[in-house]
């Protein structure tokens, strides 16, 4: 249930975002301070994910933009720039809801020109951030999928997956189901700074052993993976093993990547909180997004022989510069980018409405 009585002035922080298309009302509520929730009627729900991207999905859905689990690294802030919105603090703390997006994807799903391809959810902004608590759209979104025939994949850092576990078998029932937990740092002390909105790496390996013992397949995105913040041997050992006693059976990979808007919000972060380490930061990130070569390799070759003893399934992460060239020279040998059906009428990611 939406929060009643919460409506913000025209005052507020939200004054810009009033001549908005689709603009319902702003809210505020005590649960969440200095968040604002901005709802939204959608015109389209499904996304194309453009042909050169190196993703193995080609349609995904994105019920909320922006997230309060204000993890710093999250790679979609950029965004946040397409509302006039900043890709830091806004980010963070004004978050669009797109209300009636179960009706408008179900609308979709029904049309003839739909082929029925994967969708994933928990692309962009994590679909089981807090306020899915209250505005509760995942589970119109998984009745629509399955009801369509529509195979469904969530990543997720959110335990609000349990709520979701029965009405996930009862889909898997119909149609395939992958489910994904990302954990990324399993220092209490470091993940209170780094993803302060995040549950804790203990709730949410709590999360995949339920799903798991619900009888999914589980993997858990081990990512990214930090220079000299989670990189040690002894941390990766640690982590993997606490993976393989939640029951989870495969494990995706990858070193830290930082596009535009998470690098700047990142490297500010990193002076604040880890000044030592800023040197290195920049070295590596100042003129790239991906970190070197020579050190995503190493860290796989460490990584790789860990992922066997602890008889964790082996997958790295397939956003890398390698996998953007070979997506792009695919694309190009083609002669041209897919488009989608023209009956469905879809705009292409990330727009937002």
């Amino acid at each position: 249930m939406r929060w009643s009585g919460q409506a913000i002035d025209g005052e507020q922080r939200s004054q810009a975002l009033l001549g908005m298309k689709g603009l319902v009302r702003s809210v505020r509520t005590p649960e969440f301070q200095g968040v604002t929730f901005h709802e939204v009627t959608a015109k389209s729900a499904l996304n194309r994910v453009p042909a050169s991207s190196s993703m193995p999905f080609a349609w995904s859905v994105n019920p909320y933009r922006g997230c309060s689990h204000a993890c710093v690294y999250c790679f979609a802030r950029s965004t946040h720039t397409y509302l006039d919105l900043d890709a830091g603090a806004d980010f963070d703390q004004q978050v669009i809801v797109k209300v009636n997006v179960a009706e408008v994807l179900r609308a979709e799903l029904a049309k003839r020109s739909w082929s029925r391809e994967l969708v994933a959810l928990g692309t962009n902004t994590d679909p089981y951030q807090r306020a899915e608590g209250c505005y509760g759209l995942m589970p119109g979104i998984i009745s629509a999928l399955a009801d369509s025939g529509t195979p469904i994949s969530i990543l997720t850092k959110g335990t609000l997956l349990r709520r979701d576990l029965p009405l996930l078998t009862t889909a898997a029932d119909r149609v395939p189901v992958d489910l994904s937990m990302s954990i990324a740092v399993f220092d209490d002390d470091l993940q209170k700074t780094i993803e302060p909105g995040t549950p804790t790496t203990a709730a949410r390996l709590a999360t995949v052993r339920a799903a798991a013992d619900a009888g999914f397949r589980v993997t858990v995105f081990l990512m990214p993976i930090m220079p000299w913040l989670t990189d040690s041997d002894a941390q990766l050992d640690q982590a993997l093993a606490r993976i393989a006693e939640a029951g989870a059976e495969r494990v995706v990979f990858g070193a830290l990547h930082l596009r535009p808007g998470a690098k700047e919000w990142f490297l500010q972060w990193i002076e604040r909180e880890h000044p030592e380490l800023a040197a290195g930061y920049q070295r590596f990130y100042g003129r790239e997004s991906y970190a070197p070569a020579s050190y995503r390799k190493n860290l796989s070759q460490r990584v790789r022989p860990l992922l066997q003893r602890h008889g964790l399934d082996i997958h790295e992460d397939e956003d890398q510069p390698e996998q953007r060239r070979a997506a792009a020279g695919k694309v190009a040998r083609a002669g041209r980018v897919r488009s989608a059906p023209a009956a469905l009428d879809l705009v292409p990611q990330p727009s937002l409405f």
